[in-house]
């Protein structure tokens, strides 16, 4: 008998060393990815409600528990969206059968893309993803969401071509709504992914270099 309880103790030993390691390599991991501090606090996705393209409501609670990419854009953008849009749609087949992975796209022209334009948009875009959400509202929320709540600027421009003038970033929220990021060679975060390049390319006018490779790597960081 005390030979089996030896082995049946060594057994819950070895098994719940495999847990802790398991764990502190998990936990681990997600520490290496860095969150954006302002004054000493983690930036948190501020509340948001708005209307997505199927006419519903989604808030940031509908995101909590997800790992998402945040972007802002319009559907008629002649320049970087389309690009943003279709890195994402790369971004959304390498975790098109997770539902703890979403998209929030946030448009900066809500008196164009209404619900239904955004239906529209997301159709001929080839969206599949259940948490990819287009969504507008209150022009001038969605622009303090942007430049406030997630420091991506945006802005009406009647000089810029399409009339609007926005970065090409990409945000990623943790589970938790932290707004998350590796770090570069000097250790500081690099806050936001670079979106508005295509894959595997460079831009040869500001010699930046596409960042979805490590955006899909990071997800998947979070995701574990």
């Amino acid at each position: 008998m005390k030979k089996y309880s030896y082995v049946g103790i060594s057994l819950v030993i070895l098994v719940f060393g495999i847990w802790v390691v398991s764990e502190m390599l998990s936990r681990n991991s997600k520490d290496s990815l860095a969150y954006l501090e302002i004054e000493g606090q983690r930036k948190k996705v501020p509340e948001f409600k708005f209307t997505n393209q199927d006419g519903e409501t989604i808030t940031d609670e509908d995101y909590l528990g997800k790992v998402y990419v945040v972007e802002f854009f319009f559907a008629t953008c002649p320049t970087i969206c389309p690009i943003m849009n279709e890195n994402l749609l790369e971004v959304q087949d390498e975790f098109y059968g997770n539902m703890n992975f979403g998209i929030a796209s946030f448009t900066i022209n809500p008196e164009h893309d209404t619900p239904e334009v955004l239906k529209e948009h997301a159709q001929e875009l080839g969206v599949k993803h259940p948490h990819w959400n287009f969504l507008t509202g209150d022009r001038e929320e969605i622009y303090e969401l942007a430049n406030e709540g997630f420091n991506i600027y945006a802005r009406e421009d009647k000089n810029a071509e399409g009339g609007f003038e926005h970065s090409g970033f990409f945000a990623l929220i943790d589970q938790e709504g932290f707004i998350r990021s590796r770090t570069d060679e000097a250790g500081n975060p690099i806050i936001f992914y670079q979106g508005s390049v295509p894959r595997n390319e460079t831009s040869s006018q500001s010699h930046e270099t596409q960042q979805i490779d490590i955006l899909i790597e990071d997800i998947e960081i979070l995701l574990k």
